[in-house]
């Protein structure tokens, strides 16, 4: 037993000797995640960064010169938490501690492997357990930013908010999600009042936090952005004023298409009624809507798919819903999922683009996206931190 171990733990370090210090990539298409597009690249990664791009040449480590490789995705607004039980129900929130674990960390794994190497979890608990595990190594998955947990307006005054927003700091959280409306069912009407959102805001930024603010209606929007707010998340019925503040106020803003189509495609897993339904299939309309309205404004939107049960290892098909039904050009969508993404969670000098320095996060499509964007559905190679995660 004695001698097998000692074999094992020979063989171990030998592998890991024979572990390449410098990985090369050749990509036949290169979209750097910046607007440019380069062809026949070669990607050289040392230490889990990019430390040189340019004309390929000799062997590479990884042939992708039938792919098109892009920076990894990142995905604004996902509940890795959320799952279906064994009836197919959609369950958040009522699991043992253990199923909690197991769920999230499956999702998360499913993300990574759909090409999303940072995604932003907003929020629960278990969302840090497995950001942290992941980040030790104990588990595989996108890198992870979490707000630990949702506030409301039932929360408390703007003091008892504030102190709330210090402990969800102290928690181990990475930002602020707050509820400034109620949700679509429900009309999307201001629920927290001005002098809430502000004391939620303004106290996040003090302790170093950004703030995602859920809003559909435009009086809840306009007083996040007026707020100071980091980002807009759905924002249904937001007004064209409202948009041009936001661009004045450089605020983000997150619709999205996803999770619309995922409740109405399998409205029974939610429990889901008729009039739910034909609510959530008429914000379809004003969502494209005032998507375009916001491209034409050039509001900085990023990427978020609000993925829930059902959804995690599907984001792409955010993609696919923005250039088919709110005719996103396909390089802005890719833009607003990686450089913009970036930017927006205060990342755009490590990640979100090919560039000598940043991490190795990458992505590769078979087929290219600019020409047919149903080629966000075949990822064949995703890189995180310099670690292969997938290659077919």
């Amino acid at each position: 037993m004695l001698f097998r171990i000692a074999l094992f733990l020979a063989l171990a370090g030998a592998a890991l000797a024979q572990t390449p210090a410098r990985i090369v990539i050749r990509a036949g298409t290169l979209i750097d995640g910046e607007g440019g597009v380069l062809k026949n690249r070669q990607i050289v990664v040392e230490n889990g960064r990019i430390q040189s791009i340019g004309p390929a040449r000799g062997p590479a480590d990884y042939d992708l010169s039938r792919a098109t490789v892009m920076p990894g995705w990142i995905d604004t607004h996902v509940h890795l938490n959320w799952h279906f039980d064994a009836n197919h129900k959609s369950v958040s929130g009522r699991d043992t501690p253990e199923d909690a674990l197991r769920y999230t960390a499956a999702n998360a794994k499913a993300s990574l492997e759909g090409g999303f190497t940072t995604v932003q979890s907003v929020g629960a608990a278990i969302d840090a357990t497995v950001r942290d595990k992941i980040a030790k190594g104990e588990l595989t998955g996108p890198r992870i930013l979490t707000s630990f947990r949702q506030i409301q307006g039932t929360a408390g005054d703007p003091d008892a908010l504030r102190a709330l927003v210090r402990r969800t700091k102290a928690d181990g959280a990475d930002l602020i999600k707050l509820f400034a409306t109620t949700g679509l069912g429900a009309g999307g009407a201001q629920s927290m009042t001005d002098e809430q959102i502000r004391a939620v805001c303004s106290e996040a930024k003090a302790v170093g936090l950004r703030s995602l603010v859920h809003a559909i209606g435009d009086a809840g929007a306009r007083a996040a952005v007026l707020a100071g707010c980091t980002s807009i998340e759905h924002g249904t019925f937001l007004e064209d004023a409202t948009l041009d503040l936001m661009v004045e106020r450089g605020t983000y803003f997150d619709p999205n298409f996803l999770v619309l189509h995922n409740y109405i495609e399998d409205p029974a897993s939610f429990n889901f009624n008729e009039d739910t339904v034909a609510k959530l299939k008429s914000a379809l309309e004003p969502t494209a809507a005032v998507f375009q309205h916001a491209r034409a404004r050039h509001v900085k939107i990023v990427f978020g798919t609000d993925a829930v049960s059902g959804a995690h290892g599907r984001n792409a098909e955010e993609f696919i819903y923005r250039v088919q039904d709110a005719h996103d050009r396909p390089m802005d969508a890719i833009l607003s999922a990686t450089s913009v993404a970036a930017e927006s969670l205060g990342m755009d000098k490590e990640i979100g683009a090919i560039a000598a320095g940043y991490r190795a996060d990458l992505v590769a499509a078979d087929g290219n996206p600019l020409d047919d964007i149903t080629a966000v559905r075949r990822v064949v190679f995703v890189m995180k931190g310099g670690e292969v995660c997938k290659n077919r």
